[in-house]
């Protein structure tokens, strides 16, 4: 495995009239405004509830396989069916105290009405008197972070693999109004096969207009969210050129100094020193990802997505055969068994001696 350092994750939230100032060390606010886009999951009945706590109780919880600010996802197997999923828990406690009650329920609410062969699944959540609970499917290969780091850089043709699957996912999100805004190697699992996943949609948001959201990571935010002035579906696309940058030369375009605090004046600045690696076709497709006028941006006119997708870069692409995962992946994890939990770290199995929720904190998770 290797060393992860960790990237600084930012939140903060304002009404949709009231931009907030741009700041890496701002607090989090409930998101008042979060439009949700499915219902599947509310007004759960008390049979769907012991139905839900009864699948619950056939899971064998194996190990941690990640863990972040707000949750923790765990590698379970039915004792029934012998399926391993992966069981995303949240301490009820700590997402009040967090504030990240609006994120949770948003992230819950999106993935429930998605289905695209590069999104991560959901089949049910649940509740106890500690935890909030997400079954999910286990997607074995791995964070492509961690790819990235051991590879260090990846050539044209294998980054594009990863571009073209992220861009037919940001595609169908877009056609649903949905704005995922979190994009980064961390947050693309591999499958077995080595196809894309996007997983945690805890920054996911429907937005109709705009939103002064601002949270992300900040090496991938666009500078509508360090100006705070407001910010839609181009932010995506933002993420996207950041994303191939890094994944040729190793590093974000700017953040060459692993130095977060120059971030905000170089993404304002539009100052990228262009490596002489990257060949004209792909800066010219990375600089149109990259233009500072979000309503410019490529992927933000009337065609959408068909913007990226008729770039020149992507000449040799058959739209088709990546939607149908037919293209061969650079990357075939090395997996032994659907279990397999090798291509991620070890954690600290400390996660059950959390507090118990107050009753009124559980009100809030009621259809949970």
């Amino acid at each position: 495995m290797t060393n992860k350092s960790p990237r600084h994750v930012i939140s903060s939230s304002t009404s949709s009239d009231a931009p907030d100032s741009p700041a890496l060390n701002t607090s989090i606010a409930n998101e008042n405004d979060t439009t949700l886009i499915a219902n599947k999951f509310s007004n759960i009945t008390l049979a769907e509830r012991e139905e839900r706590q009864k699948a619950l109780d056939r899971l064998e919880i194996l190990k941690t396989v990640g863990t972040g600010s707000y949750g923790r996802v765990l590698v379970a197997q039915d004792r029934e069916s012998s399926v391993y999923y992966a069981l995303k828990i949240f301490s009820i406690t700590h997402v009040v105290q967090s504030r990240q009650v609006e994120h949770v329920k948003s992230e819950k609410e999106i993935l429930s009405g998605i289905n695209h062969p590069f999104i991560i699944c959901l089949h049910w959540t649940h509740h106890s008197d500690q935890f909030l609970y997400m079954l999910l499917d286990y997607v074995p290969g791995g964070e492509l972070f961690t790819y990235m780091r051991k590879r260090g850089t990846f050539d044209l043709k294998s980054s594009l693999f990863y571009i073209s699957e992220i861009t037919l996912a940001f595609e169908y999100l877009h056609s649903l109004q949905i704005v995922y805004r979190d994009l980064k190697p961390e947050n693309i699992l591999l499958d077995a096969e080595g196809h894309v996943k996007l997983v945690d949609f805890g920054f996911a948001k429907k937005i109709l207009n705009k939103t002064f959201t601002t949270c992300g990571t900040p090496d991938y935010l666009s500078p509508e969210l360090f100006k705070g002035t407001g910010h839609h579906k181009s932010t995506d696309w933002w993420s996207l050129g950041i994303l191939l940058f890094e994944m040729l030369t190793g590093y974000t375009p700017f953040n060459p100094n692993q130095n977060e605090i120059e971030i905000p004046s170089r993404v304002l600045a539009g100052r990228i020193s262009w490596p002489r690696t990257i060949d004209d076709v792909t800066k010219s497709f990375i600089k149109k990802l990259l233009i500072q006028n979000a309503d410019k941006r490529l992927g933000a006119g009337k065609n959408g997505s068909r913007e990226v997708k008729e770039q020149a870069i992507f000449s040799s692409i058959k739209w088709d055969d990546v939607y149908a995962r037919k293209l061969k992946p650079p990357i075939v994890p090395p997996l032994e068994h659907p279990g397999d939990t090798s291509c991620f770290d070890e954690y600290k199995e400390d996660w059950r001696s959390v507090p118990f929720a107050s009753d009124k904190d559980l009100d809030l998770f009621a259809d949970f």
